[in-house]
C-alpha cells in the first residue's frame, strides 16, 4: 500500500507495540527526520523545490511536523522507527 510505504511506524523494541503511524505521503525519505528527546518524539518533513526558466522562477515549499509524548514506561533508547 502506498500509504504504508510513506509512513513511519514508531515502536518500542522492548515490547514491540506501536506508538504511532504517521502519514508523510508526498515527501521523499530524505526529507523526513525523527528525533527523540526529553520524552517526546518529533517527526519533521520538509521539501523545497525551485524551478527557474528564462522568464520566471517558482518555488514550492512544504513542511509537516508532528510531536507527541512517549507513554510512561517507554525509554527514549527503546524507540525505533521505519519507513
Amino acid at each position: 500500500c502506498r500509504i504504508q510505504r510513506f509512513s513511519r511506524t514508531l515502536n518500542s523494541s522492548h515490547n514491540r507495540s506501536h506508538l504511532a503511524l504517521i502519514d508523510v505521503k508526498g515527501f521523499d525519505p530524505k526529507d523526513i527526520s525523527v528525533k527523540v528527546k526529553d520524552g517526546k518524539v518529533t517527526v519533521l518533513a520538509e521539501h523545497r523545490e525551485e524551478h527557474n526558466t528564462s522568464v520566471s522562477k517558482t518555488c514550492n515549499y512544504r513542511k509537516f511536523m508532528k510531536e507527541f509524548s512517549l507513554p510512561s514506561g517507554v525509554s527514549e533508547d527503546e524507540v525505533t522507527y521505519s519507513l
